[in-house]
């Protein structure tokens, strides 16, 4: 295994608005250099809020968080507002799930990248608007230079993702989080950003976590797989092992409903309920309601986390 670039202990995370909801709990797990860890689950599983408290993009009056987030020897989470704005963009930066909200719609796209990099970067404008070209022709936009001096409506949502992806890696991040980046793009354009992501992930040997409820985006882009469920991971691994064999029986529902060629005619498998409300989560495992294996046990008592950093597992009853 590379050398680790991220430790996340205990991670906690509660909302204190207008009633408390506990978006996170005790959420560990690790990131070698050059690694690809894939979050999933559905939503409302935490995969967003554990991005978001990575970067410290959380509302700070009504949020409650505890644990550790190691990037070397530092704990991000201790860091001070002019600290962390430093920190973001130039060792870690996001990919957001809807680039039309990302951009700023009155400035231009260069406008925006070359902005970016001088914040962090003793670089003049007209050097940041070359590297601002070259990272526009690097994720492969047509007519680079045009689009530097356009603005985000002027750009197709295939297009404004690849922007995103570009103003991201201006900085060169060594920790890429990508929450959900080809959610609002059709299915040939999700294969396009999905290739392009662990292309550039390979090139610049970048840690990368990445936010998905797809499956299949999850075994394209991974090395490894931490499904959650409620604010919890319940269970993690390899690709391999996460899809030849699954434990938990919430990763095997996930597994049972996706799409496949070969079930042409047949009536897909679903998990039955939905997901507990994270302001009355539900005593003992959170997923005992929808789950087929459960016990009186499982009703009454949290199953323990089996968690190494590397692989994990919270069941009574794994399969």
């Amino acid at each position: 295994m590379n050398e680790l670039l991220l430790r996340v202990q205990n991670l906690s995370v509660q909302f204190t608005g207008a009633r408390k909801a506990q978006a996170l709990r005790d959420v560990s797990f690790d990131v070698a250099k050059g690694e690809v860890l894939t979050l999933l689950g559905e939503s409302g599983s935490g995969k967003s809020v554990t991005l978001r408290t990575l970067l410290g993009l959380n509302p700070k009056k009504t949020t409650q968080v505890s644990g550790k987030v190691l990037l070397g020897d530092q704990n991000t989470l201790t860091l001070e507002e002019h600290e962390m704005r430093l920190y973001r963009g130039r060792v870690t930066s996001m990919v957001f799930q809807e680039p039309g909200l990302a951009f700023d719609p009155v400035y231009t796209i260069g406008a925006q990248m070359v902005e970016a990099l001088r914040a962090h970067e003793p670089i003049d404008h007209d050097a940041a608007m070359r590297k601002a070209l070259q990272m526009l022709e690097r994720v492969q936009i047509p007519q680079a230079q045009k689009r530097l001096s356009a603005y985000p409506h002027e750009l197709s949502g295939g297009m404004k993702q690849r922007a995103m992806i570009a103003l991201a890696l201006m900085c060169d991040p060594q920790l890429l989080l990508a929450d959900e980046p080809t959610t609002a793009l059709d299915a040939s354009v999700q294969i396009q950003i999905l290739l392009l992501l662990r292309e550039l992930q390979k090139e610049r040997n970048m840690s990368v976590i990445f936010v998905t409820h797809d499956i299949g985006a999850a075994v394209e882009v991974s090395d490894r797989i931490a499904v959650m469920y409620a604010g919890e991971i319940v269970e993690m691994g390899t690709v391999h092992q996460m899809i030849q064999s699954p434990k938990h029986p919430y990763t095997q529902g996930l597994l049972a409903g996706a799409i496949g060629a070969d079930q042409r005619g047949r009536a897909l498998k679903t998990i039955h309920g939905s997901p507990p409300d994270l302001s009355q989560l539900p005593t003992g495992c959170s997923f005992a309601p929808r789950c087929f294996k459960a016990s009186a046990r499982c009703h009454e008592t949290s199953p323990p986390l089996n968690n190494n950093g590397h692989t994990a597992l919270a069941c009574w009853h794994p399969l």
